[in-house]
């Protein structure tokens, strides 16, 4: 009787789970270890400058002094995910961005969509060489901001962008908060790059989760 009676518990278990809408939580594919930075390619305005005095790695954090311009950029490309990216400014604050969708040839800046790391604009969109989307651009300087007022944390505090990527739409949301979308996107796929833009600004925990 107590077998009965324990096998049905578990089968209602099971039932009342699935009714609720239950699903495996999606599993995360690390861009950064925290140990190193394999796995990425590195691109300087000035090439003659070794990219591991731009970008280096202690206590899993990735450290970038923002000169000269460039940017790091995963090997591989990627399509329909959501990538998580936290970064602070650790001294004051400055630019940068996360480029997605982006494709070779390598140059600064490469064809991509960029959402926006510039303090205070976090969430912008910016059209770079020639990607395209419906949402109306300012012509001058191919920017879309962002919908509502700045939602990042002051100098010193990490914050998390999570870039939603799904067929031909881009959603940004800044620390919680949808900042910006994107329609009728047109590249869906591509490598994805963190920028040096002329401060220090450190990442962690960059990771994406398959859609």
């Amino acid at each position: 009787m107590r077998r009965i009676v324990a096998r049905w518990t578990a089968g209602a278990v099971l039932v009342l789970l699935m009714a609720g809408g239950c699903t495996p939580a999606r599993e995360q594919t690390p861009l950064f270890n925290g140990q190193d930075l394999s796995g990425w390619v590195f691109i300087l305005r000035d090439k003659d400058v070794d990219p591991m005095t731009v970008w280096s790695v202690s206590d899993g954090v990735i450290h970038c002094t923002g000169k000269p311009s460039g940017y790091m950029r995963t090997e591989a490309d990627y399509a329909d995910y959501k990538l998580h990216v936290e970064w602070r400014w650790p001294e004051e604050v400055g630019n940068s961005g996360v480029l997605v969708h982006m494709s070779l040839p390598d140059e600064v800046w490469p064809r991509s969509i960029e959402a926006q790391l510039n303090w205070g604009d976090a969430g912008d969109f910016w059209v770079i060489g020639g990607a395209e989307f419906a949402e109306h651009v300012e012509t001058s300087t191919r920017r879309v901001p962002k919908r509502a007022g700045s939602s990042e944390n002051p100098v010193g505090q990490w914050n998390t962008y999570e870039i939603v990527c799904r067929g031909n739409t881009i959603r940004v949301f800044v620390n919680g908060v949808l900042q910006n979308e994107a329609t009728e996107t047109t590249v869906s796929s591509g490598k994805i790059c963190l920028q040096s833009e002329g401060r220090p600004i450190e990442f962690r925990n960059v990771y994406i989760e398959s859609l």
